[in-house]
């Protein structure tokens, strides 16, 4: 005779069954339902608040699609949390927690901008010489970007150091030198703020059709480059099956002669380069100079709910990335144009990514807990 429990547990592996099997296109119409739920209950206490409830939902979707420039602006932060969602993907996929991709991608950028100031009284001007640099300050992003995130995978791996920790701590360390170099000894004379020279005019993505002086169709095929580059190397390479394999079967993985300490090291400096590439783009396509970090964007740390909404899959990020951008426009421009608190905003920003995030959550749920007959 079936108990309670048990039949509790027959639902669940049938509801995880349902949520493990679902196509792309159900998973995709699950998402788009969730978020039309989620703006109504935003919108129910946004009214019981006492603010136009309708003037909030149209605000916020005419800030992330309304027009030219604020649907630049959205691809401008999607590129953006693409790039460092795919960092923070990679590190999770393995089975490491990268907490540090602000830190990365701030050092990152750092060396994109010594490297496009330094370099450029040395190479001719025009655009040739304005892609060289480019070239060359993404490279040098992701050399310095991997370099950074190689430090807690070896305290992890080789001092037994919490990789969380570690990066949290390296994040704080990156920001803190990165400003004092740039105050005291990259700051042209004569100015207050802690800024770098501009790169030369010729240093810059084109905008195309956007006409946006901070963003660049070149900018957003990068990050969707990166992405599918990263997902085919993870899913479809030997160096990427040990990747992933050591972070779901670490033992399993050893056995077969992968070594765990090294793939370690690995993982943390494959997400830092991705990371490092974040920081190339911020530096030349948004800014086009370098500034104090403490006041950037928190991509990085925003990047985590990204990567996590996406499954940790560097292709989910492109559609997780895009919301959020579209959420994080939308919720600026409901800042400068109503008079709507913004710990409200957040809120419902939060409740339309907790409501969009929940069936993943828990899909992720069932694998960890056995649910879901033959998909577990």
């Amino acid at each position: 005779m079936s108990t309670a429990s048990d039949r509790a547990r027959a639902v669940l592996d049938r509801a995880a069954d349902r949520m493990l099997r679902a196509s792309v296109l159900e998973r995709f119409a699950l998402a788009v339902v969730s978020t039309l739920l989620a703006l109504l209950i935003g919108s129910v206490i946004v009214w019981a608040t006492g603010y136009d409830a309708v003037e909030f939902v149209t605000s916020l979707l005419y800030g992330a699609v309304g027009n030219l420039s604020n649907v630049a602006f959205t691809l401008r932060q999607s590129t953006m949390l693409i790039l460092t969602g795919v960092a923070v993907a990679v590190a999770f996929r393995a089975g490491v927690f990268n907490i540090g991709v602000q830190g990365q991608f701030v050092v990152g950028g750092f060396a994109t901008a010594l490297t496009i100031l330094f370099l450029a009284p040395l190479l001719p001007g025009g655009p040739v010489g304005g892609v060289v640099l480019m070239v060359l300050g993404t490279i040098t992003a992701i050399v310095a970007g991997g370099a950074y995130g190689a430090l807690p995978g070896l305290m992890k791996a080789y001092a037994d150091a919490n990789e969380v920790i570690t990066t949290i701590m390296l994040n704080f360390i990156a920001s803190g030198v990165v400003y004092f170099l740039i105050d005291a000894y990259l700051r042209p004379s004569g100015t207050s703020a802690p800024n770098t020279e501009s790169f030369p005019d010729y240093v810059d993505l084109p905008g195309f059709a956007f006409g946006s002086g901070s963003f660049s169709v070149i900018g957003l095929g990068v990050a969707l480059a990166t992405a599918i580059g990263v997902y085919v190397v993870m899913a479809r390479t030997s160096f990427g099956y040990d990747l992933v394999t050591s972070g779901y079967q670490e033992s399993a993985a050893a056995y077969s002669g992968v070594d765990p300490k090294r793939t370690v090291v690995t993982t943390m400096t494959f997400s830092g380069m991705v990371a490092g590439v974040a920081g190339a783009m911020f530096a030349i396509m948004v800014l086009g100079y370098y500034s104090d970090p403490s006041t950037f964007p928190s991509f990085g740390f925003d990047a985590i709910a990204v990567s996590l909404l996406a499954a940790n899959n560097p292709l989910g990020v492109i559609p997780a990335g895009l919301l959020f951008g579209g959420l994080d426009a939308g919720g600026q421009y409901i800042g400068f144009t109503l008079d709507v608190p913004s710990e409200l905003v957040d809120g419902v920003i939060g409740l339309i990514v907790l409501f969009v995030a929940a069936p993943e959550l828990f899909r992720m749920s069932a694998r960890r807990f056995g649910l879901g007959g033959d998909e577990r």
